[in-house]
C-alpha cells in the first residue's frame, strides 16, 4: 500500500481543549508543537493567516519538529482578503522569506478565500500567480462555486502546477479536480454545528471519513502526494479524526 508519499495532519496544533485528550495534562504550551509532531508527521499552520511570522517563530518551529515532518503554512490575510493579491509585495516577499527558514521541512503554501473572492478576480489571481517561487508548492482555496465553471482558473492552475484544495465544507459542492502533482485536503465542516469545546467528538462523520479514504488511496495508486488536514470543527477533535482517517487508509 503506497502511504509513502501521504502527509495527514491537523490544522494548527495551539489548542488548550486537546490537554487530557491529546496532550498530556500538564504539558507546557511550549512543547505542544513537539509532541505533535512525535505523533503526526505535518501540520497545517493556521496562525500565518493572522500575522507574517518572526524569523525566530520559524526558526523555533523547525528546531522543535524532527528532520521528516512538514509545515503547510496559510497565506497572510492581508495578502490573500484585504489586499486581494495586488500590490502585496512587500508582504509577500516577508513571508516568503521568513517562511523559507522551514527549508525541507517547507510543505505546500495555502492561499485561502473567502466566499467574496469570485471569478471577477481572475485577473488579480492571473497576475499574481507568476510572482510566487518555482521550487516551493502551492495551493488555491477557493469557498465560491462559480470558480468551477471557469475553465481559465482550471488552466491557471495547471500551468502554475498549483493544487486545487479539494475540502469538505458544509456550504461547498464535492469537487475533485486535481491540478497539480499533488492533492491538498481540508476537512473543515460547520462551525455552527462546532462553535467551542474542541476536548472531544460531537459529530459522526463516519461514512465521510470512508470516502476520503478511498480517495486518497486512489490518487496515492496514480503516484500523487497527498497532504490531508483537519481542524477541529470538522467532528469536534482534529486528533481524533486524523487518526481514524489514518487507520482507515491503511487497515
Amino acid at each position: 500500500m503506497p502511504t509513502k508519499n501521504l502527509f495527514i495532519g491537523t490544522s494548527g496544533w495551539y489548542y488548550k481543549d486537546w490537554l487530557g485528550p491529546f496532550y498530556p495534562k500538564k504539558l507546557p504550551a511550549g512543547e505542544y508543537l513537539s509532541y505533535y509532531a512525535s505523533h503526526f508527521s505535518t501540520v497545517e499552520i493556521d496562525s500565518t493567516f493572522y500575522r507574517i511570522p518572526t524569523r525566530k517563530i520559524v526558526t523555533g518551529w523547525y528546531q522543535k519538529t524532527p528532520d521528516n515532518f512538514l509545515f503547510s503554512p496559510k497565506f497572510p490575510q492581508i495578502i490573500t482578503h484585504e489586499k486581494r493579491l495586488t500590490h502585496c509585495r512587500s508582504e509577500l516577499d516577508g513571508f516568503l522569506n521568513n517562511i523559507s527558514l522551514l527549508g525541507e521541512k517547507l510543505g505546500p503554501l495555502i492561499l485561502q478565500f473567502d466566499y467574496r473572492f469570485t471569478p471577477d478576480y481572475l485577473p488579480q489571481l492571473s497576475d499574481f500567480l507568476p510572482q510566487l517561487p518555482p521550487d516551493k508548492l502551492f495551493a488555491i482555496e477557493i469557498r465560491n462555486r462559480a470558480w468551477f465553471k471557469q475553465k481559465n482558473f482550471f488552466d491557471l492552475l495547471e500551468k502554475h502546477k498549483c493544487a486545487l484544495v479539494l475540502q469538505d465544507l458544509y456550504y461547498m459542492p464535492k469537487f475533485f479536480r486535481i491540478t497539480a502533482p499533488f492533492s491538498y485536503i481540508r476537512l473543515l465542516g460547520n462551525w455552527k454545528q462546532i462553535p467551542d469545546d474542541f476536548s472531544h467528538v460531537r459529530v459522526d462523520r463516519e461514512e465521510a471519513l470512508n470516502d476520503w479514504a478511498g480517495r486518497i488511496l486512489a490518487m496515492l495508486n496514480e503516484g500523487l502526494t497527498i497532504y490531508a488536514y483537519s481542524n477541529n470543527r470538522y467532528q469536534g477533535h482534529a486528533p481524533t479524526t486524523v487518526k481514524t482517517l489514518l487507520s482507515k487508509i491503511q487497515s
